[in-house]
């Protein structure tokens, strides 16, 4: 059972959670007057509670029995949780290679809820400071990360994307034509790696790959961030060339073969 925890806290999230705590510890689930019992908790209350956690797909229903049970999107979050623990393992001591090899800031990131949420990140000491941080999101649209991830998607999941979270404009080097975006993750899948030219922060560059799992599905993107001197003309070809080496060993650790591979929007 979970403690009364200290400090500032949401009563009814507590509650909420106290609710799936106790629904793990049974086999079979557990009726709205068995979880009101044991949890001590007034029945009208925990209804709402169980109410919004269906709703949510935490929990599901057994209409028959009228007994509640832990919902698969539980499970969905937490083989989320797992593989990026997984990925970050395997992924950590390339990242930090790239980052000595490069001298600039690594981010490794994933996919989730129509962003791209950094995972691991390496900063070289002493080097540009880059206002990011584990767990911070970024669009998919004008990022290395992003584009990385979505140059290996199909077109539906792509027209689907942009039509939930839109094209937002940074600058004026954003992209938000979806014409102009899809040409750019054509030439993303022809080259093997993702540019930001200053198209989320003016004076910025980023140079992503994409991470293949063994089902030859892009899971994950790596990238290096500099200034525009730093990441200049001359530099492009080197610096691409070690981010997609970075990225296929990667990729290989989680069991990817090249020969898998497919035009998504073949």
């Amino acid at each position: 059972m979970t403690t009364k925890p200290a400090g500032q806290s949401v009563p009814a999230l507590t509650r909420g959670l106290q609710i799936l705590e106790f629904l793990a510890t049974s086999q079979n689930g557990l009726t709205l007057s068995q979880l009101a019992r044991n949890l001590k908790l007034p029945k009208s209350s925990v209804h709402r509670l169980l109410l919004t956690l269906k709703q949510n797909r935490f929990l599901w229903l057994d209409e028959a029995s009228g007994q509640y049970r832990l919902g698969l999107h539980l499970f969905s979050l937490a083989h989320m949780a797992l593989g990026s623990i997984q990925l970050r393992t395997l992924a950590l001591p390339l990242v930090r290679t790239l980052m000595e090899k490069t001298g600039l800031t690594v981010h490794l990131a994933v996919f989730e809820h129509d962003e791209v949420i950094v995972i691991e990140k390496a900063q070289p000491p002493g080097g540009m400071p880059v206002a990011t941080w584990v767990g911070k999101r970024l669009d998919l649209h004008c990022t290395a990360l992003g584009k990385a991830y979505l140059a290996y998607r199909s077109d539906a999941e792509i027209d689907s994307l942009i039509k939930r979270h839109g094209l937002l404009r940074h600058n004026e080097n954003t992209l938000v034509s979806v014409r102009r975006l899809k040409e750019n993750l054509s030439l993303i899948r022809r080259k093997g790696y993702a540019l930001d030219d200053e198209e989320e922060e003016i004076g910025i560059r980023c140079i992503g790959a994409p991470v293949f799992n063994a089902q030859a599905e892009s899971v994950a993107a790596i990238s290096i961030v500099g200034n525009t001197t730093r990441i200049g003309p001359d530099e492009l070809p080197h610096l691409s060339e070690q981010v997609k080496r970075t990225a296929q060993a990667i990729s290989q650790q989680l069991g990817y073969s090249p020969h898998r591979m497919e035009n998504p929007s073949g």
